[in-house]
C-alpha cells in the first residue's frame, strides 16, 4: 500500500534540506560541473524545477513536458539563472507540486509520464522524491548517498530492481545488502549473479551513480545496466 500523504512530507522535507544546502552556494559556484555529464548546478536545479511543474501536469491528467525537447530547451534556458533566481524557482515550483498533492484525489488512478510510462498516481511524490535526494547528491556539494534516508534507500533499492526486472539484457541477478535481498534481471529459477553490498553502494550502482567497484559479485561479473 503507497502511502502518498508520507511521501509528500518526505519530499517536502528532503527539499528543505536541498533548499538549505543550496543558499550556502554562489553564482559562480553554480557554473560549476555537477556529477550529472554535461550539466551544471544550474542545469540539476533547473531540472528539479521543472520536474516540479511536469509531476503537477501529470497528476492534472496532463502531459508531462510538450515535447523531449521542450523539456531539454527549458533546462538549457534556465540553467544560467542567478543563485536567487534558482532558489525562488525550486522553491515556488515545490510548494505548487505539494498544494496539487495535498488536493483531495483519487490516488488509485494510473497516470501517464514520460515516454508512455504509467503508475499508480500515488507513486507520484515518490517519484518526486528520488528526483529530489538523488539530484541533491548530484550537486557535489557535500551531500552522499550514505546521507539519504533509509527508508529511501531501501524502497529506490526496491523500485529499481523492479524497473530492471524481467530486463532481457540483464541477468537473472540476486542483489543483498545482507539484512535483504532483491531480485532483478531475467526470470530464472536461480540467479545467475549475487550482487551484495552496501545499501549506498548497490543504490549508486543501480541508480548509475557509482560504477559497482565496491561491491562483490558471485556467480559471475558485474552486470551492466541499460540506462534509466
Amino acid at each position: 500500500m503507497i502511502d502518498h500523504a508520507h511521501d509528500l512530507a518526505c519530499v517536502h522535507g528532503a527539499t528543505e534540506r536541498l533548499l538549505s544546502a543550496v543558499v550556502e552556494l554562489d553564482n559562480g559556484s553554480l557554473a560549476e560541473p555537477s556529477r550529472l555529464p554535461g550539466w551544471t548546478r544550474g542545469h540539476v536545479l533547473a531540472h528539479l524545477a521543472r520536474n516540479a511543474d511536469a509531476l503537477v501536469n501529470v497528476l492534472g491528467g496532463r502531459p508531462m513536458y510538450p515535447s523531449a525537447e521542450a523539456r531539454d530547451a527549458d533546462i538549457e534556458r534556465d540553467a544560467p539563472r542567478p543563485l536567487d533566481v534558482q532558489l525562488t524557482d525550486v522553491r515556488e515550483s515545490a510548494a505548487r507540486f505539494e498544494a496539487v498533492g495535498a488536493a483531495p484525489a483519487d490516488w488509485g488512478r494510473t497516470v501517464e509520464l514520460r515516454n508512455g510510462v504509467t503508475d499508480a498516481a500515488a507513486r507520484v511524490p515518490f517519484r518526486r522524491w528520488i528526483e529530489v535526494e538523488l539530484h541533491h547528491v548530484d550537486l557535489g556539494i557535500g551531500y552522499e548517498l550514505e546521507d539519504l534516508p533509509a527508508e529511501f534507500t531501501e524502497r529506490e533499492i526496491d523500485f529499481l530492481t523492479q524497473r530492471f526486472s524481467g530486463h532481457p539484457d540483464v541477468p537473472a541477478t540476486q542483489v543483498t545488502a545482507g539484512t535483504r535481498a532483491w531480485s532483478t534481471g531475467r526470470a530464472a529459477d536461480e540467479p545467475e549473479v549475487t550482487v551484495s553490498g552496501a545499501p549506498a553502494d548497490l543504490l549508486g550502482w543501480l541508480a548509475g551513480r557509482r560504477d559497482g567497484e565496491a561491491l562483490k559479485t558471485t556467480g559471475g561479473a558485474l552486470p551492466p545496466l541499460p540506462p534509466l
